[in-house]
C-alpha cells in the first residue's frame, strides 16, 4: 500500500518521530516530542497522522539481544496500544517493529557526521526513529523488476 508511514521511537523522556516519503522508500527525521503522562505526545502523534495523511504507524519495539521483552519493550507495547486506541476511528494501523541496536546505530551515524554532545541529545530520538522506520521500510519493500532490463540478454 502506497502512502506515508510514521516511525516512532518511544523513550521515557522523549519520543522521536520520523516520516517516510509517499512511496515508502526513504525515512527522514520529523520531530522530537516530550513524553508525558497526560498524553499530549499521543495527541500530537494523532495530529501528525492527520497532517501527513499517514497510512501506517511503526513503533519501535526495544527487545533484548536474546529476543526477549524487557521493561522498555513493555512500555513500547503499552504506548502502541494507547496510540492504536486513539487512531481506531481513522483506521490507521499501528505496528511494532524490532528496534534492537537502533539507538546505538543512530548515535554512531550522528558521531560520524560530527554531531556530538548536547547537539546529539537533541536529535538522537529522531535519528533512532529514522533507523526504526527505514529498517521497516527496507524489509517490507516489494522488489519489482525493472521493465527496461532483460535477464534474458
Amino acid at each position: 500500500m502506497r502512502g506515508r508511514r510514521l516511525g516512532v521511537d518511544v523513550g521515557s523522556v522523549r519520543v522521536g518521530v520520523a516520516l517516510s516519503d509517499p512511496a515508502g522508500v526513504l525515512a527522514t527525521p520529523l520531530v522530537t516530542l516530550a513524553h508525558d503522562d497526560a498524553g499530549t505526545d499521543l495527541d500530537r502523534l494523532v495530529a501528525l497522522v492527520d497532517e501527513h495523511e499517514v497510512v501506517e504507524v511503526v513503533v519501535g519495539l526495544p527487545r533484548t539481544l536474546a529476543g526477549r521483552d524487557g521493561p522498555a519493550a513493555q512500555t513500547a507495547r503499552g504506548y502502541a496500544d494507547a496510540l492504536t486506541g486513539r487512531l481506531a476511528s481513522r483506521g490507521t494501523p499501528v505496528v511494532l517493529s524490532d528496534e534492537r541496536l537502533t539507538t546505538v546505530t543512530a548515535m554512531r551515524t550522528l558521531s560520524d557526521r560530527g554531531v556530538k554532545g548536547r547537539k546529539q541529545r537533541r536529535v538522537i530520538d529522531q535519528a533512532a526513529a529514522v533507523e526504526i522506520l527505514q529498517g521497516y521500510l527496507d524489509t517490507r519493500r516489494v522488489r519489482t523488476p525493472d521493465p527496461d532490463s532483460s535477464e534474458d540478454s
